[in-house]
């Protein structure tokens, strides 16, 4: 009997990095029934995905990778979905799987959906209930033109329910019968294996870069509404060294390349004291296993990205994001994520309440048992099968 053919989209490196569960858990456990083919639409250059990066993370490589770059939405979204569409004829998959919310997650449910292969949404049903963010439509428009949605949350889960879709549904499954499931997430998977895998081939970082254990601030900061406001990064990045003057610690920067041209070109005199604090320290990006363990390592974390606020959750650290909304509402929900958008008062005020906290922290096992990706592998081959 020939093998089920599955196609992966992805178009930056965290899809990469999430496709790679799915990778994994094929090779181990389901290679006799499915082959995979994975394409990659370019829609981030990132000079990071080089050899060292697949073979550093035990990833295969792209079987295609389309180079569309960057360019404005519509123009890059179109491009994407010529590019798809020419792999969907040349490969003929029995289904495609998707990932997140990006550009290129959007192009892969339209071009698949209009050549009628079934399409699959990992992280399906999250919300940030603002569809000014382009994210937001991507994940509305990919959720709707699938036949499998996998939710990673109760309250992805939900979203769906309230938007239409049934979970009583019955076989057989299609874009108009769709099959909603409440999986677990498969990043969190994917922290359980690479940070044994950091702690096997970072374990030299910390002492590079002259850290100790759980007594450092991880800030990561990529957002355009963060980094292209001039007034906002301001505000942030003042009030983050006043806080690192006041209370002694180390805050570690792994800048975007976004977030250095921006204080390079808007906030000189600001990046010279930042550059010359006791205590900043702003160092280039960092590799996926680099960041893995600064995040297991650190004591708290402070972010604009929405990976990021969700693996503070898997590794235990309280997380302070700056934004107005999140998609990980359960979190905040748990008190051990606060939206404090770029408000100076706010951030200090929720960065000393986490520093003198006097009790433990929950971290509820919202996300699953580490099995998600056999799980939605196993569902998708009794999909097809019938």
């Amino acid at each position: 009997m020939p093998k089920i053919k599955i196609m992966n989209v992805v178009g930056a490196r965290p899809q990469i990095i999430k496709s790679s569960a799915i990778s994994r858990a094929i090779r181990m456990s389901f290679s006799s029934k499915l082959e995979e083919r994975t394409v990659h639409t370019g829609q981030h250059y990132d000079k990071e995905l080089s050899e060292v990066f697949f073979d550093e993370l035990e990833i295969p490589p792209p079987h295609y990778n389309l180079g569309v770059g960057s360019a404005r939405h519509g123009r890059q979204t179109a491009m994407m979905i010529m590019g798809i569409e020419e792999v969907l004829y040349n490969e003929k998959p029995d289904c495609i799987l998707l990932y997140g919310d990006t550009n290129s997650t959007l192009a892969g449910a339209i071009a698949a959906a209009k050549l009628h292969f079934p399409v699959i949404h990992i992280e399906a049903g999250l919300r940030a209930f603002n569809k000014s963010m382009p994210e937001e439509l991507n994940r509305i428009i990919s959720d709707h033109s699938s036949t499998l949605l996998f939710a990673p949350t109760n309250a992805a889960f939900k979203n769906l329910i309230n938007e239409g879709f049934r979970p009583e549904n019955q076989p057989p499954y299609t874009i108009d019968n769709p099959k909603i499931y409440l999986t677990g997430d498969i990043m969190y998977d994917n922290s359980l294996f690479f940070a044994e895998l950091a702690e096997k081939k970072k374990s030299y970082l910390l002492d590079e870069l002259k850290l100790e254990h759980e007594n450092f601030i991880l800030v990561t900061i990529h957002r355009d509404i963060n980094t292209d406001d001039p007034t906002r990064l301001q505000n942030i990045l003042s009030t983050l060294n006043e806080m690192a003057e006041d209370y002694k610690i180390p805050f570690v920067m792994p800048f975007h390349p976004r977030t250095m041209n921006s204080l390079k070109k808007s906030l000189v005199p600001l990046y010279n004291i930042l550059r010359n604090s006791k205590f900043i320290k702003i160092i280039p990006p960092v590799s996926y296993l680099e960041m893995t363990l600064l995040e297991k390592t650190c004591r708290m974390i402070i972010t604009d990205s929405g990976g990021v606020q969700k693996e503070s959750h898997f590794f235990r650290k309280p997380c302070i994001v700056l934004r107005r909304e999140t998609e990980w509402i359960e979190l905040v929900a748990n008190g051990t994520v606060k939206l404090v958008d770029a408000t100076p008062e706010k951030i200090k005020t929720e960065f000393r309440s986490f520093m003198t906290i006097n009790y433990e922290l929950a971290y509820p096992g919202f996300y699953g048992d580490g099995k998600t990706s056999e799980f939605i592998l196993n569902e998708i081959l009794l999909f097809l099968e019938k």
